[in-house]
């Protein structure tokens, strides 16, 4: 074959496409709004269709990648992507666009962990530290630059554009990968654990979707049900993967650092969702800015992220130290966004903590993947990458959840005492009804206007402008607090995925052979 780096770019291609897909469509929800005429929660489902379809099937995926090889199953989830993002921009319907972004995920969740098999087939593992650095860096830059490029589209192209990009990258990546990638097969089938995929795909999607959805249906319980039923399958599960034929044999923890890169792993999925969502929210709530101008605070934390990425890539340090101190970078940034972010905030501001930040997680990506895959015997590279990448959607999906839990709660108690500090400003007899309408206007998130609660209509012009103007202070205040809040929560968790990564190895172990009579798939001549 060709040089395995021309391979490579058809791989990065794919994987920067279902990466960007994640977070892409945020800026685009006003616009969703507005010309499908779609609910709030229907565009919430815009996002969580593509997030269950994409995290669900991944360890079943990655055992398919061994079954059938990585080749065949890359393929068929690159035309599924395809499609559907071409079904995403023609939708006419929100409930179609829910639909066709289901199929996006599926698509998604066949290609990803593919892109890892394919690095451990096409370099030997000594050679793997540079395209895994290459690899971490695509999906560091894809992820920070999907609001950027996704405010760009939808500012000057309408919504659908965000998915029409996909299909002059995707087809290159279909022309490249069908010319250029080899096809490894295994000496015989795997045989596939139908019992295993049916019970790990229904216990992540009713823990996902429960998570996912707890705050919307205010944690009712058919939502607890859902997420108590989802941990009651998944522990069945865990408990009948006996074997090397299951979803995830026992022999992917027999090294335990597998383990630790995915408890490492799930950490700064859930650190950088938690950390992302109250950051925009924040820079286009307090700070007015536009989907546009809050989605270029991203720019500095992409460049950050991709030169930590390739500098991990090159320097011969110890993989542990790289990333433990990616995590403190990470954590550093946090803080300093944390420090930084008060009402009257310039944007400018806020670029030393996202670069930071930024470069912190570039440092972490390729020597955590490299970690935990370089020891994989081939016949579990493919069930390795499903877990590796799961153990980070679940992170994100738990972050995601966990912020928004207590974004709602830091409002509910930081806003009324943020009015009550502001209505001093006003007389006595209005005093208290500012304090309550203040407080329900903030209750009600999206009904909170940059004018402020709706004023009697007896009260007079001048009252009625002041109190628009306190109310809106009271409230900046009040989501600034509640922001600020709500930032501990992944430092906590980063805290945590340093201790876990105190188990990694210091350097790179060399792959394991495969268990006695199990195939080991080669590339086809």
């Amino acid at each position: 074959m060709r040089s395995p780096w021309t391979a490579l770019t058809a791989l990065c291609a794919c994987f920067f496409m279902v990466m960007l897909d994640a977070t892409v469509v945020t800026v685009a929800i006003p616009a969703v709004l507005a010309d499908l005429g779609a609910t709030l929660n229907e565009v919430i489902w815009v996002n969580s269709a593509y997030l269950l379809a994409n995290t669900v099937p991944l360890l079943v995926t990655g055992r398919l990648g061994d079954r059938f090889g990585p080749k065949r199953v890359l393929v068929v989830g690159l035309v599924v992507f395809l499609a559907a993002s071409l079904w995403c921009a023609l939708s006419p319907t929100p409930a179609s666009l829910i639909a066709a972004r289901a199929v996006q995920g599926l698509g998604a969740a066949a290609m990803t962990p593919q892109t890892l098999s394919f690095i451990s087939a096409l370099f030997p593992p000594e050679r793997r530290r540079a395209p895994i650095a290459v690899w971490g860096a695509v999906a560091g830059v894809a992820t920070i630059t999907g609001p950027v490029i996704g405010g760009l589209l939808v500012q000057h192209l309408g919504w659908p554009s965000i998915f029409f990009l996909n299909l002059p990258i995707g087809l290159a990546g279909l022309v490249l990968g069908l010319r250029l990638l080899p096809d490894p097969r295994g000496r015989r089938a795997v045989t596939f654990d139908t019992t295993g995929a049916v019970l790990a795909a229904a216990g992540l999607a009713l823990l996902v979707f429960g998570v996912q959805n707890g705050q919307h249906f205010r944690w009712s319980p058919l939502v607890l049900a859902c997420i108590g039923a989802g941990l009651v399958l998944l522990v069945v599960f865990a408990i009948g993967q006996r074997g090397p034929d299951r979803l995830i044999p026992r022999r992917l923890f027999a090294d335990r650092a597998f383990g630790f890169a995915n408890l490492v792993h799930a950490a700064l999925g859930f650190a950088t969702t938690a950390m992302f969502l109250p950051l925009v929210i924040y820079a286009q709530s307090v700070l007015g800015l536009d989907p546009v101008r809050s989605a270029l605070l991203c720019l500095p934390m992409a460049a950050a992220a991709g030169a930590g990425a390739l500098i991990a890539g090159r320097v011969r340090w110890d993989p542990r130290l790289l990333i433990t101190s990616g995590l403190g970078l990470l954590m550093a940034g946090t803080v300093a966004l944390a420090v930084a972010a008060t009402p009257g905030t310039a944007p400018l501001e806020l670029i030393p903590g996202t670069a930071v930040a930024g470069f912190g997680m570039g440092l972490v990506f390729s020597p955590l993947t490299a970690t935990a895959t370089t020891a994989l015997p081939p016949d579990l590279v493919g069930a390795g990458s499903g877990v590796f990448n799961t153990a980070r959607q679940v992170g994100g999906v738990l972050g995601s959840s966990a912020t928004g839990v207590l974004l709602q709660v830091g409002l509910s108690v930081s806003v009324p005492k943020a009015a009550a500090e502001y209505a001093k400003f006003l007389p006595p007899r209005f005093a208290d009804e500012f304090v309550e309408r203040v407080s329900a206007a903030a209750a009600a998130a999206g009904e909170f206007s940059a004018g402020g609660p709706q004023v009697p209509a007896e009260w007079s012009p001048s009252i009625a402008e002041k109190v628009r103007e306190l109310a809106r202070a009271a409230f900046d205040l009040g989501f600034t607090n509640a922001a600020r809040a709500a930032l501990v929560l992944p430092v906590v968790v980063l805290v945590l995925g340093v201790i876990a990564a105190f188990g990694l190895p210091k350097a790179p172990r060399p792959a394991r052979a495969p268990a006695a009579g199990t195939p080991v798939r080669q590339p086809a001549p």
